[in-house]
């Protein structure tokens, strides 16, 4: 199995323990418990989730010489020997941080710090570090402004680099502030730009719509199987091979490209990519044992789905992994003590984990087998 280079943002997230509800208002103190402190950001979230499945894996971010990049290195090291060797450190930084306030009963609050992440650029990407892996995934450059910058001639270039390299690439694109100079960029271009060269691209919904229909920005929730087949042959027509909708507690929506677009994938292509064409899916989450916290679901469920194209699995048991990676995830409040070695995750898919079940009433879809619908433009 060839390994994946995971590149991006990387930050030092800091979760205090909050055990009930409340309002947040100004000048009022909030009584809280013991944080947790570990590593957030894509590069975290997804590289190290792939390790943790049992995939060798790179990791490329960029951190300061300072405490908060020093804590940074020392958790990465706690996952795996050498995980902190592709890092960046660049004297005189300020590292990012971000204080994740997820309060019961409401969405999480993100207080963040870009730090060093706005200033990754391709050139930090060591070539060579691509040489001979099947994948390349790189996140959030919604919070890393020279890769924005001028139309987003460094996120181009990086992908390009990569295609060059021969490997199959995946993006996640994060979701920026609105108010922010990341949510001022004009990702319709950005992206035009750039998913020609991107083979995986799995957004959630909310990410999604603020790309290419800001008025019904914050309404992913809501977002039926007629707009997921409208957005996954949006996203088709932009260049990608594999492309799909990540709903949360909905699933996962998965549209797949030709033949042709998908043999062009490069080192993780499908082994058989016929049985991976002109697909149209929309998977079930698993039930988790319980619920604790949704940080780094979305991160972690891309790990699984790029962890099992590199194992050579077929679409629906790449969809129904990444499904199950998940619901680890939000078994626990950050976004790696849940997930498991791919072996035990494996396990408990194939003994039965229960799905929680929907029903699509649109015309032209069709359930199939384990709880997951087949749209109108599934080949099968």
């Amino acid at each position: 199995m060839k390994r994946a280079v995971v590149a991006g943002h990387i930050c030092l997230d800091i979760i205090p323990a909050i055990d009930h509800g409340f309002q947040l208002e100004p000048g009022r103190l909030y009584e809280v418990g013991a944080p947790i402190i570990t590593t957030g950001g894509a590069v975290s979230n997804t590289g190290v989730a792939l390790h943790t499945l049992g995939v060798e894996t790179v990791l490329v971010g960029k951190v300061g010489n300072d405490s908060l990049g020093r804590s940074i290195l020392e958790v990465l090291r706690g996952h795996g020997a050498g995980l902190d060797a592709g890092m960046v450190v660049v004297p005189g930084a300020v590292s990012s941080y971000t204080v994740v306030v997820s309060i019961p009963g409401s969405d999480r609050i993100f207080l963040h710090c870009p730090g060093a992440n706005n200033d990754f650029a391709s050139a930090d990407v060591d070539l060579s570090r691509l040489q001979g892996a099947g994948v390349f995934h790189f996140g959030y450059p919604a919070f890393m402004a020279a890769t924005y910058a001028n139309g987003g001639a460094e996120l181009q270039r990086l992908y390009r680099r990569a295609k060059q390299a021969g490997v199959t690439t995946s993006l996640d694109q994060g979701m920026p502030d609105p108010g922010g100079p990341g949510g001022r960029a004009d990702w319709g271009a950005i992206l035009a730009a750039v998913l020609p060269a991107v083979d995986v691209f799995l957004p959630s919904a909310d990410e999604l719509l603020y790309v290419v229909d800001r008025q019904r920005f914050g309404q992913g929730d809501n977002l039926g199987a007629a707009d997921l087949s409208r957005l996954g042959a949006r996203l088709l027509d932009m260049g990608v091979a594999v492309a799909g909708v990540k709903l949360g507690a909905r699933g996962m929506y998965i549209r797949t490209a030709s033949v042709a677009r998908l043999r062009a994938m490069g080192a993780a292509a499908p082994a058989d990519p016929g049985a991976w064409a002109d697909r149209e899916l929309w998977f079930p989450v698993f039930r988790p044992a319980r619920f604790v916290g949704a940080t780094g679901a979305g991160d972690t469920a891309i790990a699984g789905f790029l962890a099992a194209l590199l194992r050579g699995l077929g679409l629906l048991e790449a969809g129904r992994f990444a499904t199950a990676v998940g619901a680890c995830n939000v078994e626990a409040p950050d976004a790696l003590s849940g997930i498991r070695s791919w072996d035990d995750t494996m396990r408990r898919v194939n003994a039965g984990w229960e799905t929680i079940p929907f029903t699509v009433t649109e015309a032209g879809w069709k359930a199939g087998s384990h709880g997951v619908w087949h749209g109108p433009a599934d080949r099968a």
